[in-house]
């Protein structure tokens, strides 16, 4: 519970289908911020307090676990790690499969209980010969099953979503008011819930330092500078201060982030489409494909909020530093735009979530040299370990 009307009315909803509910709340700070500001971070000591009253009213026994080493370990630290890195992480991800359904699932089994049961809009159904499937919420708008794409065969199998076949979030907050929850009102929570005030770039500095650095165009022309590469990430416009403007004047976004030279490289905003994604670090949620080395039409969705397009997937064999292993390839049909290494793909078939990878790759749909007019064939491009530039 974490606070929030939707994990209220999920336990609420919960207690009334007849299941044994016992509330958890989340400590994943070691310094929690007494109070909130509007819909900016999470897991506070007011959150706690209004979970605990949200749980006190259904009637439920409540508790506070403390996770906030492990939450240290498995989500900030990697979190700066990957920028580290140059990429681009999603540490709402990184929560759900490390921490929600990881050690948080685990402790519970561990103690008895049979599923962990939250206010994701997502729907968990079971077909025919008894496999779980994870899917769409019913209501698009809210569907949270992008984030649940991390999701294993085993974690879906103790994993509850009452609020999935919720017509609306406006459904919710009304059930909630009805039921006399003091959250009914209270705002969604956005932005990184460990970096409060919003300004990623300026948290990152104070942990990672700052270093000068060159921005260079897709030719390698020096075009301007920066006070630290983890600053930016693909698809950036604002805040690149360039001393040298585009021959065509137009605007140059961030196209990759090369952290050993400490290198910004920008470029005109065609070159941000990409036609082939891969990623060695991919799980199904649920049963896999019975043939998955054969290409298979799907949908990727590579944003919380962004819309699906339409793909053919494939796990081929790769080879990373001499060893030999496999990687998951999606190729969109129409090039994706603004693709960044560390970003999260999940792998749809209609409503349903079939697994997902973090992205080690990608390749660009405008080769340097070309010019960026009209369609370019899916596939063209050049490879590179980062974003192809």
């Amino acid at each position: 519970m974490s606070g929030g009307v939707d994990s209220a009315v999920a336990a609420a909803r919960a207690v009334e289908a007849g299941h044994d509910v016992v509330g958890v709340h989340l400590a994943l700070s070691r310094m929690p911020g007494t109070l909130r500001t509007g819909s900016r971070g999470c897991c506070t000591i007011e959150d706690s307090m209004d979970a605990q009253r949200a749980a006190n009213k259904i009637g439920i026994p409540y508790y506070v676990w403390d996770f906030s080493e492990r939450f240290k370990a498995d989500v900030v630290d990697d979190f700066i790690a990957e920028y580290t890195a140059g990429r681009t992480p999603n540490p709402c991800m990184r929560c759900n499969e490390r921490i929600k359904f990881a050690a948080l699932l685990e402790k519970a089994l561990d103690l008895g209980f049979d599923a962990v049961c939250t206010g994701h809009y997502a729907t968990v159904t079971t077909d025919a010969a008894g496999n779980r499937e994870l899917h769409r919420a019913a209501a698009w708008a809210k569907d949270q099953s992008y984030v649940l794409g991390v999701l294993t065969a085993e974690q879906l199998a103790h994993s509850m979503f009452p609020l999935g076949a919720t017509p609306s979030k406006a459904e919710v907050r009304a059930e909630a008011a009805a039921r006399g929850f003091s959250v009914a009102n209270k705002p969604d929570s956005h932005d990184i819930c460990f970096i409060p005030d919003g300004n990623t770039s300026g948290w990152l500095a104070e942990k990672v330092g700052t270093a000068t650095g060159e921005i260079v165009d897709r030719e390698g022309a020096v075009v301007g500078s920066h006070e630290g590469a983890h600053a930016f990430t693909v698809g950036q416009r604002r805040g690149l201060k360039l001393g040298m403007p585009a021959s065509d004047g137009k605007p140059r976004f961030v196209l990759e982030v090369r952290p050993v030279t400490n290198t910004v490289v920008v470029g005109p905003k065609e070159a941000l489409d990409i036609a082939e994604i891969a990623g060695s670090r991919f799980t199904w949620a649920g049963l896999a494909p019975s043939h998955p080395q054969i290409d298979f039409d799907c949908q990727v969705q590579i944003r919380a909020h962004a819309d699906p397009v339409d793909a053919v997937a494939r796990v081929r064999e790769s080879t990373v530093d001499g060893e030999v292993g496999s990687e998951l390839v999606i190729t969109p049909v129409t090039p994706l735009n603004g693709v960044a290494p560390g970003q999260t793909a999940v792998v749809y078939v209609g409503t349903r979530v079939l697994g997902q990878c973090t992205i080690d790759r990608t390749v660009s749909a405008v080769p340097v040299g070309a010019v960026p007019v009209g369609a370019v064939p899916v596939g063209a491009g050049a490879v590179s370990s980062g974003v192809a530039v």
